[in-house]
């Protein structure tokens, strides 16, 4: 059981690109990571995204480059500035979701599942990394979150 989130890939700044799409350095970094996940053979089972530009096409290339069967779609409730916690309440750990999303959501996710707090930065997101979250059931049934790994185009 898995969820692997995802934040878009780099974009251009609204004066260049007023949809803020992918830059070429973008679109290569988000393959290069799509790649490197293909080759480990990562299962995914649905693929969302915030329908912002920059989301989409990054959500494409995973898509296109790791052939996976996953629809894509657009769902409500993850942009920038939305509530984790609601969005937190629709995950369905078995159903390997991959989402595609933005700043400062993605950060503030990822420490409300594994601390149960938004306030409390546990990981940096990098443009086109992936951070795998996974969960195990405790003793009162509830589902405890950890990191279980990244992947990210620069490790410096």
């Amino acid at each position: 059981m898995a969820i692997y989130l995802v934040q878009h890939g780099m974009s251009a700044s609204k004066d260049v690109d007023p949809a803020k799409g992918l830059t070429s350095r973008g679109r290569v970094e988000t393959e290069r990571i799509a790649q490197v996940a293909n080759s480990y053979g990562i299962k995914v089972g649905r693929i969302v995204h915030s329908g912002k530009t920059r989301a989409e096409q990054t959500a494409a290339i995973f898509h296109q480059v790791m052939e996976l069967q996953a629809p894509l779609e657009v769902v409500s409730g993850i942009n920038p500035l939305d509530n984790v916690r609601t969005f937190a309440g629709t995950i369905i750990p078995e159903s390997d979701i991959m989402v595609v999303g933005h700043l400062p959501f993605m950060q503030s996710l990822v420490s409300y599942l594994t601390t149960g707090s938004e306030e409390i930065l546990v990981y940096r997101f990098q443009n086109s990394g992936i951070v795998c979250l996974s969960a195990d059931e405790n003793t009162s049934g509830k589902l405890d979150w950890f990191i279980k790994w990244t992947l990210n185009p620069n490790i410096s």
